[in-house]
């Protein structure tokens, strides 16, 4: 066994932390959803996998104008 914590349960002990002493395991859930999306995002930028806002913006210009000629 390691002799620091992993950083899973530094994570849980962190949010711990900054909840009020009354939180539901529900206020728990969301804010670990939370930080996974924010390394999700993370982990995606770095490895280059994200886009501009104006991209975005073209890519779903593109797909309106592509929706509504099918239909």
């Amino acid at each position: 066994m390691a002799d620091s914590p992993s950083p899973v349960r530094d994570t849980l002990t962190e949010i711990a932390r900054l909840l009020p002493t009354d939180a539901s395991l529900e206020d728990v859930q969301y804010h670990l959803y939370v930080r996974q999306q924010i390394e999700a995002g993370l982990a995606d930028e770095e490895a280059g996998r994200l886009i501009d806002t104006d991209e975005m913006r073209r890519r779903l210009t593109a797909h309106k104008r592509a929706k509504e000629n099918r239909g």
